[in-house]
């Protein structure tokens, strides 16, 4: 038996996302590569067959390739493509990879895909070591040998993935499709090359509760499938090939990770009132029905931000008018909750479906998205809600808008809304008669018009994902510029006061819904701030609670004050973090980084 190189333990730092601690295999996820499925061979005769297997897929595989050079020979072809298939043929018939293919297959008792994914693994990080660009442009034509095998041995399907036992996902960024397709409960947690707090990524895996890393420039370059890894989402490290002693303090961490996490429920299904009686609403952000649960566990009073654009993605066809009724019925009438709020699709941009991919541009988010896409194909858009009008029957529900940019928006789609109301109404169909509609403040024109806007809905919800994005002219998912995403910019924090204030003197509620909802560092400033509510991921929500009950309104308004005087991020982030550890040392303790 060949055992495997002594590998050297090596760490990578990036952005923790999500928090937690995770020790597993690491599962390289490529979504240009056929999605493979992983089983173990319990029987040893199961080893000769799968052996087989790969030898016929090869077989196969050739002579697919040698019919096609004949096909374009007798077209006229030109001798490049020839010579490609060639390079394809030799790659099929390579020794090497045959041999360590099946190597797999018996020292790992795996079956034939997975034994040969492992085997383009090691070819990748090869080619990946090479200094010269063509060379290491040549790992192409043995992933397309590879991908040309795996068809043979799925039949050519492509399936949901699902690697058989619970891995680490590791890839360059990962779309909502990406995660569509996977099986989530074999994910242990997530790590990419790029992405920030507010990527895809991060708000999937603090969604489902796994913990992730991100902007870690080269994890895709240096970690092969079924390597041992351990995820320190809180930390923001990923450690490959832990030696036994970092294991061991990294087993001892989870558990007091764990530990700390129970102790903070206790304060989940408390009110969130401040010392003087201050009392600030709680909402959960979720992506799937499925998070309702968790929702409800962690203290959410409410759903404060249901995105629905996975109703649409990875499905074969677009969702029905009951498709979504199906989904909007289990937020209502849930006795744990007071209300949900509904944010109609926002797809478009960077976030597609399957039926219609609007084209490509060259900045989607500043694109055709969002309620900008809702209205170009209306008829789209009023299918979901003649759905949402529908669910409001049974429980109270809100709607909310998103992207708005100014007055000619939320008018259209207002008009649209009651024009579907009055067809389900002339159809006998019931419908809710208080039914909230607002929009969501992302976009810093609708921040500078939110006295105009204010006359037209019923609450605001601050989306400070988008808006810090667009105040501060930087890309939240760009590596490069992840440090200029900064929520106590004074601009950032002067329009968000602005629009509360403009929000209450208007007479309606202002909620915030970004991620800056569910930092604990920020609580004190947004209770300085009045705002009615604060939206957030579940699982931040005890901390965020716990912070709330042991502070005062009246401390929190003097820390604003003081804090909008100050001219520099900086100056405010110091005195904020000084201000934080000082009122609350165990949450904010002085080595934290």
């Amino acid at each position: 038996m060949v055992h495997d190189e002594q590998k050297n333990t090596f760490v990578l730092k990036g952005i923790g996302v999500s928090p937690g601690i995770v020790i597993g295999k690491a599962y390289l996820f490529d979504r240009y590569d056929a999605q493979v499925p992983l089983y173990t061979l319990s029987d040893p005769k199961l080893i000769t067959v799968e052996i087989r297997r790969f030898r016929k897929a090869l077989r196969e595989s050739e002579k697919q390739l040698l019919e096609l050079k004949k096909k374009l020979s007798d077209m006229g072809g030109g001798m490049d493509p020839l010579y490609i298939i060639d390079v394809h043929i030799m790659i099929l018939k390579d020794r090497k990879l045959v041999d360590l293919t099946i190597q797999n297959i018996r020292e790992r008792s795996v079956n034939a895909e997975w034994a040969l994914r492992m085997t383009i693994d090691k070819y990748r990080e090869i080619f990946n070591r090479m200094d010269d660009d063509y060379l290491r442009g040549r790992i192409s034509d043995i992933q397309y040998a590879g991908q040309r095998i795996l068809a043979n041995l799925t039949g050519g399907k492509r399936v949901v993935l699902d690697p058989g036992e619970s891995v680490v996902i590791i890839a360059n960024d990962l779309s909502p499709a990406d995660t569509a397709q996977m099986k989530i409960d074999k994910v242990l947690a997530f790590a990419t090359d790029i992405g920030g707090k507010t990527s895809h990524t991060a708000i999937v895996a603090r969604s489902i509760e796994i913990p992730a890393v991100v902007g870690l420039e080269n994890v895709t370059k240096v970690v092969r499938t079924n390597d041992e890894i351990i995820i320190d989402g809180s930390a923001g490290l990923v450690i490959v090939h832990p030696d036994l002693e970092v294991r061991k303090r990294y087993e001892g961490k989870k558990r007091l990770f764990e530990k700390a996490q129970d102790d903070l429920l206790d304060y989940a299904h408390l009110p969130a009132t401040t010392r003087d009686g201050y009392s600030v609403e709680i909402g959960g952000n979720i992506e799937f029905i499925e998070e309702i649960p968790s929702a409800i566990a962690h203290g959410a009073d409410g759903i404060g931000l249901y995105r629905t654009e996975f109703i649409y993605i990875n499905r074969d066809e677009l969702p029905t008018e009951e498709d979504h009724l199906a989904n909007y019925r289990s937020l209502v009438g849930v006795k744990e909750l007071s209300w949900a709020t509904i944010r109609t699709f926002d797809l478009g941009g960077d976030k597609l479906f399957s039926e219609r991919h609007p084209s490509r541009e060259l900045n989607p988010q500043l694109g055709l998205r969002a309620i900008r896409f809702c209205l170009k194909e209306a008829e789209l858009f009023k299918i979901q809600l003649r759905a949402i009008l529908r669910a409001s029957a049974l429980g109270k529900l809100r709607i909310m808008f998103p992207m708005i940019s100014g007055i000619e928006e939320i008018r259209e789609a207002k008009r649209m809304l009651f024009e579907v109301r009055a067809e389900l109404l002339a159809q006998g169909k019931p419908v809710g008669q208080d039914i909230e509609i607002g929009i969501m403040i992302e976009v810093p024109s609708a921040a500078i018009v939110a006295e105009e806007l204010a006359k037209e809905v019923d609450f605001f919800s601050i989306g400070t994902n988008d808006l810090i994005q667009y105040i501060l002219a930087i890309d939240r998912i760009n590596e490069r510029v992840t440090y200029l995403y900064e929520p106590l910019h004074p601009a950032v924090l002067r329009l968000i006061k602005e629009v509360v204030e403009v929000g209450h003197r208007a007479g309606i509620r202002v909620a915030m819904c970004g991620e800056m909802a569910g930092e604990p560092a920020y609580t004190m400033i947004l209770l300085g701030l009045e705002l009615d509510e604060l939206s957030m991921n579940p699982l931040a929500i005890p901390r965020v609670k716990k912070i709330i009950r042991g502070s005062t309104l009246k401390e929190s308004k003097a820390l604003l004050d003081k804090v909008m005087t100050l001219s520099s991020t900086e100056m405010i982030r110091n005195y904020v973090e000084k201000t934080m550890r000082k009122r609350f040392p165990d949450e904010f303790p002085k080595n934290a980084p």
